[in-house]
């Protein structure tokens, strides 16, 4: 996999060839004093002081007294009659708020609550989108006639304590079924049409439209003219798909446009790196890593160790002098699957992915990295490897090396299988 000192290289014999995989008021007094209803001079009876003489004493007492104000009757009209409006404003108010958030029944109309019987009949095609709420529900339901009416369906579903586990989708519903039957097949995934499209790891955007194409009613051409800058790309793609459509498995409304779809799958990587934990400064060289170690392994206990090979060859090794010599970069360059090893021509490519004539990192992703292969990037495995050879493809039992001539007994492994296997070298 790499030249040693020497000019020793791993490639002079024509079977040599390396594997790439993949919220109250509080005033306690009245509104009004006591005077405006004139009640504060009956407490005491003033005619018991005209039958009594008064001594000196009581006659200055009686003069010191404040004297008391009488009141103005027009002004006391004029206090009346403006608390009388201000209370009738406040009662006018106060109902036209309440009746802004009851049903409006005017006109003799009423709230339809209008419920069939039994399962009904037939097969109705019901797409719930996503995103929708129980109201948006019971409409679509009502609308293509599964159901009586909205408030019906309302009902049955806030007497439901599962219903928030409705999912977006296509449905197989009846016509004119009662709610609690329409509600039973909404959260009966055996009802649910799924019309998903898997995209593997490791795949190389021509291939991922290919799919794409496959499973909707989409061309391949449809998603090749949908243009990056047009997309909510993570500035670490610098305006190119090549690794940034994340792998998983999608169901696509049938409206969903070709970009729509790709922007749903660079969202879904989003959220991937950010569980991660992937500094934004870090990821166009996280995925880069991820995609060539997604390339060449085949299952995740290896990758993490060749995360560790790479970022071993990328210090320096004097072994391989900064080559990562990795073949999965040759099959990105010629877009070529099928086949373990790669050939000397192929190797000879002048293409600046091509890590076995240029030292280090290629300058952008070979295909889109899953899950496993972008956590092996950010925490290799520790250790010495520097060599490492998928022995046999078949089974993608992969063996690692610290030096070269570990390397080479590795490699025998893989040159018998190749003389055994000869169609697949």
């Amino acid at each position: 996999m790499s030249q040693p000192p020497g000019g020793r290289d791993a490639h002079d014999e024509p079977g040599d060839e390396h594997l790439g995989a993949g919220w109250a008021d509080e005033h306690d007094a009245a509104p009004f004093g006591d005077d405006v209803l004139g009640l504060r001079g009956a407490r005491h009876h003033d005619e018991s002081l005209a039958d009594h003489v008064l001594s000196p004493e009581e006659h200055e007492e009686l003069m010191s007294r404040p004297r008391r104000r009488r009141r103005n009757p027009v002004l006391k009209g004029l206090a009346l009659a403006l608390a009388a409006v201000v209370v009738v404003v406040a009662a006018v108010y106060s109902f036209g708020s309440l009746r802004s958030m009851l049903p409006d029944l005017s006109a003799g109309e009423s709230i339809d609550t209008t419920d069939y019987e039994g399962e009904g009949s037939g097969e109705v095609m019901v797409e719930i989108p996503q995103g929708a709420a129980g109201g948006q529900i019971a409409q679509i339901l009502t609308d293509e006639g599964v159901v009586g009416s909205v408030s019906a369906f309302s009902t049955a579903l806030q007497a439901e304590p599962d219903a928030a586990a409705i999912q977006p989708g296509t449905y197989r519903m009846a016509n004119e079924m009662s709610s609690e039957a329409a509600l039973a097949r909404l959260l009966d995934p055996a009802f649910r049409e799924r019309n998903g499209v898997t995209i593997r790891e490791g795949l190389w955007v021509a291939e991922t439209f290919e799919l794409l194409a496959e499973g909707t009613d989409h061309e391949v051409a449809d998603y090749e003219s949908v243009d990056p800058a047009d997309l909510d790309l993570p500035a670490a793609a610098e305006g190119e798909l090549e690794g940034f459509l994340y792998p998983s498995t999608y169901e696509f409304g049938p409206d969903s446009t070709p970009q729509e779809q790709l922007q749903t799958m660079i969202d879904q990587g989003q959220q991937v790196y950010s569980d991660i934990g992937i500094p934004e400064e870090d990821l166009r060289e996280v995925v880069i890593k991820a995609s060539i170690v997604q390339g060449e392994g085949q299952f995740a206990e290896d990758l993490p160790k060749i995360a560790r090979v790479m970022e071993n060859r990328i210090e320096g090794n004097s072994e391989t002098d900064g080559f990562l010599q990795m073949d999965s970069t040759i099959h990105f360059i010629f877009q070529e699957r099928g086949r373990a090893g790669t050939t000397e021509e192929q190797r000879a490519d002048d293409s600046p992915y091509n890590t076995y004539r240029h030292p280090g990192l290629p300058p952008g992703p070979i295909n889109s990295p899953g899950e496993d292969a972008l956590r092996a990037a950010s925490e290799p495995e520790p250790g010495d490897w520097v060599y490492f050879v998928t022995v046999n493809p078949s089974t993608g039992e992969t063996k690692f090396a610290e030096t070269y001539d570990e390397h080479l007994v590795n490699q025998d492994e893989f040159l018998q299988w190749c003389e055994d296997n000869p169609d697949q070298c």
